[in-house]
C-alpha cells in the first residue's frame, strides 16, 4: 500500500455532525497503541500486537501519511480511517485501486461512528480524485464490517481465502452515494 497520488495532504479537517477527521497528532499516540493492542479490534485482523512492542516502535506522531485520518469525538481519538493505494493485494481486482480500511476503539462501537466517518472520507476522496473506484476487503465472519460495506455502497466482487479465513472483496464505483 502506498500514497494515493496527486492529493494535497493534509486536507483541512473534515467535520461531520458528530466527528472530525484529521491528520494524526502526537497526542494520538496512546490511542493508536490502544487501538493496535486491542484483542477486540483485531479479532478479524490477525490478532493484536504486543503492547510493549507498540510502545517501543510507535513514532511520536503515528500513521502520519496521506490517506490516514484520525477520527475524533469530543477532542479524543476514537478510530482511524485509511485510504491507500493497493499496489499489491491478494486479489487482482483490487490492485491499483484505493483501498478503504477503518479501525475503531471497542468503546466507540455501536454508535454509527464508522459509517459516519467512512462516508465523510469517501466523499472527500471522491472530491479530490473524482472517478476513482474504491475497494474494501473484510472477513465474511465480520458481520458488522459486512453491513457497513453494504451501507457505504460496496458491492461484492468476489470471495477468497486468506489468513486462514474467508474474505470478501467489495467495490464502490465512482459516484456511489455515501451512507
Amino acid at each position: 500500500m502506498t500514497e494515493l497520488g496527486p492529493v494535497a495532504w493534509p486536507p483541512a479537517p473534515i467535520k461531520t455532525e458528530r466527528l472530525v477527521l484529521r491528520e494524526p497528532w502526537a497526542r494520538d499516540r496512546a490511542a493508536f497503541i490502544e487501538l493496535h493492542a486491542s484483542p477486540e479490534v483485531h479479532t478479524y485482523l490477525g490478532g493484536p500486537r504486543p503492547r510493549d512492542e507498540l510502545e517501543r516502535g510507535t513514532p511520536e506522531v503515528p500513521e502520519r501519511w496521506p490517506g490516514s485520518f484520525v477520527v475524533e469525538l469530543d477532542g479524543a481519538m476514537i478510530g482511524q480511517i485509511l485510504l491507500r493505494r493497493a499496489l499489491e493485494h491478494h486479489r487482482p481486482a483490487a490492485v491499483g485501486k484505493a483501498d478503504l480500511g477503518y479501525l475503531f476503539l471497542a468503546r466507540a462501537w455501536g454508535f454509527g461512528y464508522a459509517a459516519e466517518s467512512c462516508a465523510a472520507a469517501l466523499d472527500w476522496f471522491g472530491g479530490v480524485l473524482p472517478g476513482e473506484p474504491v475497494v474494501l476487503a473484510t472477513q465474511t465472519a465480520n458481520v458488522g464490517s459486512m453491513r457497513l460495506a453494504a451501507k457505504l455502497g460496496f458491492t461484492e466482487v468476489e470471495r477468497f481465502r486468506a489468513w486462514d479465513a474467508e474474505q470478501w472483496l467489495g467495490l464502490r464505483s465512482p459516484g456511489t452515494p455515501s451512507a
